[in-house]
């Protein structure tokens, strides 16, 4: 068994793999290399094969998203650790050395993530994961280095290696016995917020998930999907209440839901302030497909979710209200920090 696989899930990203790929290659000796094609209609598998043999080809039957694109591929990839890499990240030297050691040193630590900067802006930080994640009491998820859409400077303030909520699907490690133990991605969740909700389940599980600072990659975001395209707003939207039903201590369990649908409701009003309706119909959407399906997630809920899960209560508040932008002034108020 190999120590190490590196999976780059693709979908028509021809053009994408011509950039990216070459660094993984490059810089990724320790692995063996895996495009895991989701029925790609463009020249993605044959300019794998005449350019680079090397890289292992999984193909998909169907574009089946991130979750179970990643499940159905993994089931052909035989490693101690996953390493599932968009295909427009771009990885350094050495960016798999220190993921190694802290997986070989810590047997309890299940995931991590690296310090992901963004390829625009290499002296800033990526939206899609930056330093790594925290969710607040109702769902909302942030990161160190980026509060919904303030991204910091990359000054060093989090070249510490610490402890996560949740690790970035952009870049995103797991022992392979862990990732089949927690039987994979949701796969109802298709894409986004996906890689949080198996964190959260990992959590629950006893699991610890960790951010490693010395490993450094740079990702593009929004190749696939933009960050202003409708279905990725209901995507958003409906996976997140998806989670919180699965995930969730039972105590609050159906307070938590409703206020944070009446904050879904009041991003849907802001929405159409702004003249963007159709992300308004998204998250109507979004909500009137999670009330379809959520007695099944509550059918299926574990015994056991853990407490503490959330860093702040309310990180709207913190963000809107008090106007706070940078993830280490949070700890500068008494205000909304969990105990």
């Amino acid at each position: 068994m190999d120590k190490i696989a590196v999976v780059i899930l693709n979908w028509n990203g021809v053009k994408l793999l011509e950039q990216f790929l070459p660094s993984v290659l490059q810089y990724s000796e320790e692995a063996t290399i895996y495009v895991a094609d989701n029925a790609s209609t463009d020249a993605s598998v044959n300019f794998v094969k005449e350019n680079y043999p090397s890289v292992k080809i999984i193909q998909n039957t169907g574009n089946y998203g991130f979750a179970k694109g990643y499940n159905d591929a993994l089931q052909n990839v035989e490693a101690e650790i996953y390493a599932l890499v968009n295909s427009d990240i771009e990885v350094t030297e050495n960016w798999l050395k220190p993921i190694i050691e802290t997986f070989d040193k810590e047997k309890q630590t299940a995931i991590i993530q690296p310090k992901i900067l963004d390829f625009k802006n290499k002296e800033y930080f990526e939206y899609a994961g930056a330093a790594g994640g925290f969710i607040d009491k109702y769902g909302f998820p942030f990161c160190r280095g980026r509060i919904f859409e303030t991204l910091e400077k990359d000054n060093g303030q989090y070249n510490d290696d610490c402890e996560l909520f949740w690790a970035s699907g952009a870049c995103f490690f797991i022992r392979k016995e862990v990732y089949h133990e927690l039987k994979g991605f949701d796969e109802t969740f298709f894409a986004h917020q996906e890689e949080i909700d198996l964190c959260w389940r990992a959590a629950n599980e006893g699991h610890i998930i960790k951010y490693n600072s010395k490993s450094v990659v740079y990702h593009v975001g929004g190749a696939t999907l933009q960050q202003g395209n409708p279905k990725k707003t209901y995507l958003n939207f409906r996976n997140s209440l998806l989670m919180l039903v699965k995930n969730l201590p039972k105590k609050g369990l159906f307070f938590v839901i409703f206020f944070r649908m009446v904050l879904d409701g009041i991003a849907g009003i802001r929405f159409l302030t702004q003249g963007k309706f159709s992300h308004t119909i998204a998250i109507l959407k979004a909500h009137f497909s999670f009330y379809c399906i959520s007695l099944k997630y509550l059918r299926e809920r574990k015994d056991f979710q853990i407490q503490q899960y959330y860093t702040v209560k309310s990180i709207v508040f913190l963000y809107y209200i008090k106007k706070i932008r940078v993830f280490k002034e949070i700890f500068n108020t008494n205000q909304n920090i969990k105990n």
